[in-house]
């Protein structure tokens, strides 16, 4: 490694180089390949007969293989003088007409369309760093004045950003026709001390009269399918986007690293849409793995990537824990991309998964694919739109691991959340309450081309908890005691939890403020929200609406309940955004609670010191607070009392506080479910106060 330079401007420099080529002697550096790596693309663009100037020749054996084919026209130019004496003396005899002069490449003397083909290997790369590119500009016009019409520039590059835009750039201005081959390793052909980096073939063509609409490509390979960019800053995103997925793959090749978590995207190629996510999810040490076992690919059903076991770190863990194998890809497939059954997955994502196998694995392996109940799993897109507050949305259904049917509302900004979802109801089961619903096809649509939502099922798991902890106003009334409870919920979503309340709580009045006018009618076009005299909709800023009310004085609720999301992921704190846990805020919704008021905060929050942060303000205005934990899920409920309370004596009270709520949940049905489908106790059974 000590002949590599120490900075990217020794490239350029002719006295690196000369020390560099007497320190390396009679051994040829294949700077970034050698012939048989290149020899594919090469071919492809240089005839036999082309007269060809090798700018930067070094002491490559690459224009003496060329030279050994049947290329008997090559001009080699270098700037040392050192590798030219020495290239001269290696090939005076065995190849007596391959030329080699010290030249610089910026100002040759040869004459205007004097070539046909120029080929470069590296030497571009070292130039672009010298001068703010103006040595590598001055090269690119020589290069231009030296080939004639139909002559072609090839150039092997590293393509780093700076060097890329460059060239690109200044041969679109030119009118030239641009195209890009990335070079991939071959499985098994890694040095440790390799690029990183994938090897990338610029090929740029001179034209007779410029080109107006510039003609930019790029290609795997020496045989892939050009793509064809519109635009120069589209080509320049493939090649950042081919460079990251090498660095990937040479560490996911040469190394194991169970904590890493690495992900990456394939896309399609001719719309650019993601189409695949790859995350690689290593076996710890120590793990007794089958020596059989070393790779495999797990599936993810369609419509179940957001699910815990295969969207967050854990659940990914404990699902390649079950399975036992060296190294588990964990496969996602995208909404709005078709796949036509699993033989068709298996046959197209072979050839990229084959790259992130892990190190040592025997050719020839043998490398299943996995799945659950053995097909894709099902997912219908039925509406999608765009909020001006929310972006891009859509409304799909998918079939859940359960064979039932669910609904789900995706911000496609964050598309591996689930915003909201219901379960739903064919027309066959409204009609037939009493009977087992009939299961759905394995691949076909719910019954209905319009099913209905069960209103009392809660499919958000904090949902629940939230409807549970209301049981703890009834703490210290006698069993069957009947109160009214005025619940203010900020955040509608698709209407699910305010909904039940509404239809499973006698009593119940809730208000809901939702900032966004357009979740509202998707509510209730999508999610059978139906608000009336006692569940109401405000739409306004819940921050703006509850200051207003702390401010008129008057009105007084038993629960104040958030469940807001998180514009800004950044934050590392997803809801509710920061503002609503602020401690004057706080202090606002708590003058809005009665004396057994309670605020109910679903809390998602993966920082440690912010969730220390935010308990702290929270605890320094609500004298009592309580947590329930999510299971499977970062989630937590937290439940904040308006008053001091004795929690040893609420803990003790748990159970009668929950009977009486599930005694009234019980109690109620609708057209549209049989019973509120809820278990009060057990959503609270591990309650731990702040």
């Amino acid at each position: 490694m000590s002949l590599l330079p120490r900075t990217a401007e020794e490239f350029s420099s002719a006295e690196y180089w000369d020390r560099f080529f007497k320190k390396r002697g009679d051994k040829a550096f294949e700077w970034y390949g050698d012939y048989n790596k290149l020899c594919g693309i090469l071919h492809k663009y240089i005839k036999v007969q082309d007269k060809v100037l090798v700018i930067g020749c070094g002491n490559s054996e690459l224009s003496e293989q060329l030279y050994d084919v049947g290329y008997k026209h090559l001009t080699n130019i270098d700037i040392s003088e050192t590798v030219v004496t020495h290239m001269k003396q290696r090939n005076a005899s065995r190849r007596p007409g391959l030329s080699f002069h010290q030249v610089d490449a910026t100002q040759t003397l040869y004459e205007d369309a004097s070539f046909q083909v120029s080929l470069d290997k590296g030497t571009l790369d070292a130039m672009a760093s010298e001068e703010g590119g103006a040595l590598a500009s001055r090269m690119l016009h020589e290069v231009s004045r030296v080939l004639s019409v139909g002559g072609r520039y090839i150039c092997v590059t590293l393509a780093q950003e700076h060097v890329i835009s460059l060239a690109v750039e200044h041969f679109v201005h030119m009118g030239w026709a641009v195209r890009l081959h990335c070079i991939q390793e071959e499985r098994g052909t890694e040095e440790e001390e390799s690029f990183a980096l994938p090897v990338f073939v610029l090929v740029c063509i001179k034209f007779r009269q410029p080109m107006a609409t510039p003609i930019l490509e790029m290609c795997i390979g020496d045989s892939g399918a050009p793509v064809r960019h519109t635009q120069v800053c589209e080509l320049l995103l493939a090649v950042r986007e081919h460079q990251a997925y090498s660095v990937v793959r040479k560490r996911l090749r040469t190394s194991v690293n169970p904590g890493s978590n690495l992900s990456l995207t394939l896309c399609q190629a001719n719309s650019g849409l993601p189409r695949y996510t790859l995350t690689v999810q290593d076996s710890p040490p120590g793990a007794k793995i089958p020596r059989s076992n070393q790779f495999a690919i797990f599936i993810v059903p369609g419509g179940s990537e957001t699910a815990w076991l295969y969207s967050s770190p854990e659940g990914r863990g404990q699902l390649a824990a079950n399975a036992n194998f060296r190294r588990l890809l964990i496969v996602a497939m995208h909404r709005n991309q078709e796949y036509t059954d699993m033989q068709a997955v298996q046959a197209e994502l072979s050839p990229v998964v084959m790259d992130l196998a892990p190190p040592g694995m025997p050719p020839n392996h043998q490398v299943p694919f996995l799945t659950v109940g053995g097909d894709l799993g099902w997912r219908e897109e039925v509406f999608r739109g765009r909020s001006q507050l929310s972006g891009e949305y859509c409304v799909e259904n998918v079939r859940g691991d359960d064979g039932e049917f669910y609904r789900r509302l995706v911000f496609l900004s964050n598309s591996a959340l689930v915003q909201s979802e219901s379960r739903l109801l064919s027309s066959a089961s409204r009609q037939k309450k009493s009977k087992k619903r009939a299961k759905a096809s394995a691949a076909a649509a719910p019954a209905s081309a319009s099913p209905s939502v069960d209103s009392g099922f809660l499919c958000c798991a904090h949902h629940q908890v939230m409807v549970a902890a209301l049981a703890l106003l009834q703490e210290g009334m006698q069993r069957g005691t009947d109160v009214s409870v005025s619940v203010l919920l900020v955040g509608l979503g698709g209407g699910g939890l305010p909904q039940f309340l509404r239809d499973f709580l006698p009593r119940v009045s809730i208000e809901v403020v939702e900032l966004d006018p357009v979740m509202l009618e998707v509510a209730k076009e999508w999610f059978g929200f139906r608000p009336d005299s006692h569940l109401t909709v405000t739409v306004g800023d819940g921050v703006e609406h509850i200051c207003a009310l702390e401010k008129e004085g008057g009105r007084m609720f038993d629960a104040i309940m958030l469940d807001v999301d998180n514009k800004d992921c950044s934050l590392g704190m997803s809801c509710p955004p920061a503002v609503f846990v602020e401690t004057l805020f706080l202090q606002k919704i708590h003058n809005l609670l009665t004396s057994r008021g309670l605020f109910i905060l679903n809390l998602v929050c993966r920082d440690p010191n912010l969730r220390k942060n935010v308990l702290e303000g929270v605890s320094s205005v609500f004298p009592t607070v309580l947590s329930q934990k999510i299971d499977q899920e970062v989630n937590e409920v937290l439940l904040c009392f308006h008053d001091q309370k004795d929690t040893t004596h609420i803990l003790m009270s748990l159970n009668m506080c929950a009977q009486n709520l599930q005694s009234a949940l019980s109690s109620t049905t609708t057209e549209a479910c049989s019973r509120a489908q809820i278990d009060i106790s057990e959503l609270l059974k591990d309650l731990t106060v702040e």
